[in-house]
């Protein structure tokens, strides 16, 4: 494939790749936790970071949140609301530039996230019209889309683009994250995020978001 045809779509991660929602996630558990007398911890923070939304609410049980796992999710999905609604997220500096270079092009864009999809929505509707066309979150793996680090999540994304795997590119800041890109078959541009991710086959990694341009992402298309 030659450069100016690659990539044919674009996936994110959410959460530390296009928002920085880490410190709102940290509010809304903090939160949840002290409302039932608990305290949500670093430790906690470390223990589910980058895991499957159903880990962080495992934990909140734990902690003291009451009822069914379905129950707590939805009692924790009203205070990430409220909390969204006090200080709504904006796009991490060096991101919003790339998003208008691909809505440009024509280059279709998703989401997918271990997360919610309802937040994953939200940062969809800040960026420029009908970019985000598909946004793989919570719901769908409710649904049976199985998170990551399986490639599951990336796989279905691409599949509702219409898209090959061997022709997105994946962008990430998790060690699962970038698991769940290269297991996909996707080239896995990495970003610095608040965990390591070691380098290897089929992962580029980038020293800021402002790195990322549609000429880098361009220059990543497969030889052959």
């Amino acid at each position: 494939m030659s450069t100016s045809q690659f990539p044919r779509a674009v996936l994110f991660d959410h959460d530390g790749t296009l928002v920085d929602t880490e410190p709102l996630w940290e509010r809304g558990k903090q939160r949840i936790t002290a409302a039932h007398g608990g305290q949500w911890s670093d430790q906690d923070t470390r223990d589910t970071l980058g895991m499957p939304l159903s880990h962080t609410i495992r934990r909140l049980g734990e902690l003291g949140v009451p009822g069914s796992q379905e129950e707590i999710q939805r009692e924790f999905h009203g205070i990430l609301r409220e909390v969204l609604a006090e200080d709504p997220p904006t796009f991490i500096p060096g991101i919003e530039p790339l998003l208008h270079e691909l809505d440009r092009a024509g280059i279709p864009a998703a989401i997918v996230t271990n997360a919610t999809s309802e937040v994953a929505r939200y940062a969809a509707g800040r960026a420029p019209d009908n970019l985000f066309r598909v946004v793989i979150g919570d719901e769908e793996v409710a649904q049976g889309v199985t998170p990551k680090p399986d490639p599951d999540a990336y796989l279905e994304a691409a599949r509702r683009l219409d898209v090959a795997p061997e022709d997105c590119v994946v962008v990430e800041d998790s060690p699962s994250g970038a698991a769940a890109g290269v297991a996909a078959g996707m080239v896995t541009v990495v970003v610095p995020g608040e965990q390591t991710v070691e380098p290897g086959p089929r992962t580029v990694h980038v020293p800021e978001h402002a790195s990322l341009t549609l000429d880098f992402l361009r220059s990543l298309a497969p030889r052959g």
